[in-house]
């Protein structure tokens, strides 16, 4: 009698309004690690999908939006919790994606659980350093409030599949925005991963929602939706960023273009992402007699 046996390869869904539906085409594809071994299988996104998880972000806006900003530092820090309780197994992924020695790789899952910290501690500070009272002619005072721009598609980094991930998804949550990403195309498992891990922690349905498949064919429905108010093309293919930046323009959408090189998510990280989806909101009050 022989004990050799195929291993049952896990087919991971997609993560949208709180729920892991399978794509509505059906459709998987293979997810390999560094070496070619075959890890698991991926849902192949669809644009009916797409637009299922810009309607699950729509409707989740208003709550998320309207929470206190401690409120949502709250739920961020809780994501932290949540990965750090699953530290060694996202080290296992993060070996298996991109090929890092385990040491690194341990280092990137560290400083991924510090990062959503770091904005975490951010939620209420952003109206107080991005606002301001304005001087005016007049008996009027004049105050300046960041809000959030509302639904927010990210093209997640190609070569960092979990620490790019949140360095871009996090500033999205944290400024009130909810948001729909693409993941990584060659290496969806850490973000599908960080999608259950999500889906535990306190975040509201809808507020993140996470699509694997092909970037290409995801992103120019994305682009056009008429429910999304800003695009981060970071991981955008180079070959259609300027088409996928035309049709966000039909919909006067904020877009934060691709960077010629992928930004290094090691880096300290700073507010510029915090700035690029938040609006200024301007009150003017009468004073004096």
């Amino acid at each position: 009698m022989t004990t050799d046996r195929l291993a049952v390869a896990k087919t991971y869904k997609l993560y949208v309004g709180g729920a892991f539906p399978r794509s509505e085409s059906g459709r998987t594809y293979p997810v390999t690690d560094a070496g070619g071994t075959l890890l698991a299988h991926a849902a192949l996104a669809s644009r009916k999908d797409v637009r299922d998880a810009v309607s699950a972000a729509r409707s989740a806006f208003a709550g998320w939006s309207g929470a206190t900003a401690y409120n949502r530092g709250q739920v961020l820090y809780r994501v932290a919790e949540m990965l750090q309780g699953r530290h060694a197994q996202f080290v296992d992924d993060v070996v298996a994606a991109e090929g890092l020695p385990r040491e690194r790789a341990t280092a990137v899952v560290d400083a991924a659980i510090d990062r959503w910290v770091w904005y975490a501690g951010w939620t209420d500070k952003i109206a107080t350093v991005l606002g301001s009272v304005n001087p005016v002619a007049g008996p009027l005072v004049n105050w300046s409030t960041p809000e959030p721009t509302g639904v927010v598609g990210v093209l997640a980094p190609q070569g960092s599949s979990l620490l790019g991930l949140v360095d871009v998804l996090a500033p999205v949550l944290a400024t009130g925005c909810t948001a729909v990403v693409v993941a990584a195309q060659e290496r969806p498992l850490p973000a599908v991963e960080l999608a259950e891990v999500l889906a535990t922690s306190d975040l509201p349905g809808g507020v993140a929602n996470v699509l694997t498949g092909r970037t290409a064919e995801l992103a120019p429905w994305l682009a056009a939706h008429g429910e999304v108010q800003a695009l981060d093309l970071v991981g955008a293919p180079a070959e259609i960023a300027a088409d996928l930046e035309r049709a966000a323009a039909e919909g006067v959408k904020r877009v934060l273009p691709r960077p010629a090189a992928e930004p290094d998510p090691t880096r300290t990280p700073g507010i510029e992402r915090l700035r690029a989806f938040t609006e200024l909101k301007t009150v003017w009050h009468p004073v004096g007699r």
